[in-house]
Order: C-alpha cells, then sequence, then structure tokens
C-alpha cells in the first residue's frame, strides 16, 4: 500500500475510523503510522476530502466534530437504526434542556445568572447530570462575593449534538420559528369523562316518548356542575350558635303529666 497516494490513505482511514468508533483528529490518526511512513497532512486532508465522497449515496458519511472525524449512519435512518435497542432513548425534562441552552448560548454562565433568566431555582440534579454527561464543566469563577462557579460546554456537548464547534448551533430566532404555536383547545373538544358520559346515559333510558333534547355540550355540563356548586353551603358556624334542641320525653314522663293534670 502507497501511503502517501490519497486514493490508498482513504480506504485505510475508513478502516480506521470504523474500528475507533469516535471521533479520531488529525494528529491522533498521524500518530497511528510510524514516522518513516507518515504521510504529509496535506495528504491526509486529501484522502479524507476522498473519502467524504465516496460515502455520497451511501447509509453513513464522514461527518467532522469537534474532536474530529468520524463515519457515522446519516440522520435520515435514525428512525429505524434506533430499533436496533430495545431500551428506550433517555428523555430530559424541559428545566434540565433550558438550563443546557443557557450554557450554550450565554456561556461563561453561573448558576445564579441562570436562575434570574428562567426565574425559577435550578435543582442541583440537573447540573449533576449535565457534569456526569461531561456536557458542561467549570471554566472558572465569577469574581463576585461567594465567587460562584461559571459553566461552559466541552467538547463532548458538541460531538453528541454533531457539532464543530458553537458557531454552527442553530441562532436564538431560527430556535424560536422553530417552536411551533400554542394550539388552543376548545372545551367542547375535550372528551366528556366515562362516568359522567354513563350517568347522562341512564338519565335518558325510558324517556324515549319525550321530544329528542339538543346535545349537552361538556361546556354546559361543567357550567352546571359549577353552580351546583356554587349553592353548597360550606359555613356551618350558624349551627354553634342555634338554641339547643329539647329532648323528647319519655312515655311514662308523659302518663305522670297527665295524673297531675287529673
Amino acid at each position: 500500500m502507497t501511503l502517501s497516494d490519497p486514493h490508498q490513505l482513504a480506504v485505510l482511514l475508513e478502516a480506521l475510523l470504523l474500528a475507533s468508533g469516535k471521533p479520531m483528529s488529525l494528529e491522533r490518526l498521524a500518530e497511528l503510522f510510524e514516522e518513516n511512513e507518515r504521510p504529509e497532512i496535506s495528504t491526509f486532508r486529501d484522502a479524507l476530502s476522498i473519502l467524504a465522497r465516496t460515502c455520497e449515496g451511501r447509509a453513513f458519511e464522514l461527518k467532522e466534530v469537534a474532536s474530529g472525524y468520524r463515519l457515522q449512519v446519516r440522520e435520515t435512518y435514525a428512525t429505524w437504526v434506533g430499533r436496533l435497542w430495545e431500551e428506550r432513548p433517555q428523555r430530559y425534562s424541559r428545566a434540565l434542556l433550558e438550563t443546557l441552552a443557557l450554557v450554550a448560548y450565554r456561556q461563561p454562565i453561573t448558576r445564579g445568572e441562570i436562575e434570574d433568566i428562567r426565574g425559577v431555582a435550578v435543582n442541583s440534579q440537573i447540573v449533576k447530570t449535565l457534569m456526569e454527561r461531561e456536557w458542561i464543566r467549570v471554566v472558572g469563577y465569577r469574581d463576585v462575593p461567594g465567587r460562584p462557579a461559571m459553566f461552559a460546554t466541552t467538547r463532548q456537548f458538541l460531538d453528541h449534538f454533531n457539532l464543530k464547534n458553537l458557531d454552527e448551533l442553530p441562532t436564538l430566532a431560527a430556535l424560536r420559528e422553530m417552536e411551533p404555536e400554542p394550539v388552543a383547545i376548545l372545551d367542547d373538544e375535550v372528551p366528556v369523562p366515562a362516568q359522567l358520559q354513563a350517568r347522562a346515559d341512564l338519565a335518558l333510558e325510558g324517556d324515549e316518548e319525550q321530544e329528542p333534547r339538543e346535545e349537552t355540550s361538556f361546556r354546559s355540563l361543567l357550567a352546571e356542575l359549577d353552580t351546583m356548586e356554587q349553592g353548597l353551603k360550606t359555613d356551618f358556624d350558624d349551627l354553634l350558635q342555634a338554641e339547643p334542641a329539647v329532648p323528647e320525653r319519655s312515655s311514662v314522663e308523659a302518663d305522670d303529666d297527665i295524673e297531675r293534670e287529673h
């Protein structure tokens, strides 16, 4: 094999990247060759360009991320490839994703600054999870009372989200356009609970001779229940002020009163 030939080197680099299972930088690839056989860096770049072209029209692609180059399945086939693993992909809470987004777009940023923007306290478990996944790290301490830690993203964060650098992050304006508009749900569209519907059906049974009534919407049912609830008695203080009831006399006491009258 002539390693100075970019075409032959491209085939070897494909084998190395397939076997590594993780991104590899140019420097790391060069270290795999003996000094006397090591191609020039320019030859490496040419070989990688050839490899990228040979991947066109195939299920995988050559992708450059923050840590280097890697061969990966194209996103188009992610739905089917994901079925190879029985466990479901981990779902992250909205609070965790919002915290990660603030670190990515406002870094370096402190926990207190994140809380000021979000308006709620940041759960310690969220910060712990992000650091355990090596998506964020402490890069320094703010020169203010308490010297809070400042967080920033890592290379692993860029690799995980298929980014070469932070410049490839979508703009905030683009993210706002991607967020779907909230859809108002009318009360009539809310399904009627099964128990409530069953009671309504029972009330209509045996009443076939009556003229058919207009179907009652769930909104009307809720309004009726609300009216009934407003009429319920909730203040029983007046019972404490009422006079005690006179106990009924027994039949023996009543007979004694009659004898005394005669």
